[in-house]
């Protein structure tokens, strides 16, 4: 009598179904069926995720330029023009009233997202890119002319950070085309270009404004923006085909999912006081009697100590999962926010703002 043999692979244990990723199970949507079935036909590199190349990476370096350009300059730089402008520009306005101008400044950074991501499935990545780089531009050059507070109100806050939003969310979805087991990386790698520019711009600041002048100082930094956005603009660029996914422009109906709702409630309750330190460093330096030279560089220091923490987020996000590690960074952050008040010696900001730059990623 004939045995049958069945032939076990060594490296899978009896009782276990081993997992096929790249298998469409029978009980999938014929939605998804279809998408992985025309995905290789249609892409414009077919073929599965690089995970790197050059191609891959020229993507990130361009990501990478946006984020200099928008988070770098909207959001890790706006400590210098806070203390300018209570100081200088806007010193009849309260520290409060001006803050509004980089408050709004930052919202518009991630608001447009709610749209500029569904258009981004949809295929409308070069052209939005393009129009808003343009206008991101612009709005770095008017910011020099204006001289009154609605003036900043209308084009440092709320067009630059609109346009700025635009950027980042293109930017930072089209990661996902190029990388999959290395995005946690990657996504680091592109987050530093915000470091970056929360280094250079400040110092940049510091240098040129006695120098030169506060709208000279501001007309630098757009041209600047000019030559790194116009590299960006040529290196972006998408892989996969356009998908219409169902659910409308905003896909109300995922928030049926509890976790992803709780995940997104989260995420706008850290932002709430994730930025307060950023904002307020170089005042709290004046504050207890630092120079107005050596506050400037506060917001230098955090922002090089985060570059080292974006990649040490991005490289455990990979190995241990992107909530393992967001959630001791994001706890950390939140007990020197509180901490940072109390502190009123030179060195211990100086350690709280590289602490904070490290875990704020």
């Amino acid at each position: 009598m004939l045995e049958e043999k069945t032939l076990v692979s060594p490296d899978i244990e009896l009782g276990f179904t081993p997992a096929e990723p790249d298998v469409v199970r029978g009980d999938q949507k014929i939605d998804e069926k279809t998408f992985q079935n025309i995905t290789a036909k249609y892409a414009k590199y077919p073929g599965g995720v690089p995970d790197g190349g050059f191609k891959a990476w020229s993507v990130i370096v361009g990501s990478m330029l946006a984020a200099f350009c928008t988070l770098g300059y909207d959001n890790s730089s706006w400590g210098i023009f806070q203390e300018y402008y209570e100081r200088v520009l806007l010193s009849n306005k309260s520290p409060s009233t001006i803050a509004w101008i980089g408050s709004v400044q930052v919202a518009f950074i991630f608001l447009p997202g709610l749209l500029t991501g569904r258009l981004f499935d949809l295929g409308h990545c070069k052209i939005p890119y393009f129009i808003a780089s343009c206008g991101l531009i612009v709005c770095t050059f008017l910011t020099a002319e204006c001289k009154q507070y609605w003036q900043f109100f209308l084009v440092q806050g709320l067009f630059t950070g609109l346009f700025s939003g635009i950027i980042y969310a293109q930017a930072i979805s089209v990661v996902s085309h190029w990388f999959l087991k290395k995005k946690g990386m990657a996504l680091g790698f592109v987050s530093i270009g915000s470091s970056l520019g929360g280094i250079l711009f400040p110092i940049a600041g510091q240098n040129l404004i006695p120098l030169v002048g506060f709208k000279w100082t501001v007309r630098m930094f757009g041209f600047m923006m000019l030559v790194a956005l116009g590299i960006s603009n040529l290196a972006i660029d998408r892989r996969l085909p356009p998908v219409n996914v169902k659910g409308g422009l905003l896909n109300l109906p995922a928030f049926r999912n509890p976790a992803y709702t709780i995940y997104c409630i989260s995420g706008i309750a850290c932002s709430l006081g994730l930025y307060t330190m950023l904002t307020y460093l170089p005042v709290s330096a004046t504050a207890v009697g630092m120079s107005n030279y050596f506050s400037f560089y506060l917001v230098a220091i955090a922002n090089a100590a985060s570059g080292f923490g974006r990649l040490s987020a991005g490289f455990l996000a990979d190995h241990i999962g992107p909530l393992n590690a967001m959630i001791p960074f994001t706890s950390l952050a939140g007990v020197l926010t509180f901490a940072w008040p109390y502190v009123s010696s030179r060195g211990a900001l100086i350690g709280v703002s590289v602490v904070y730059g490290y875990v704020f990623c």
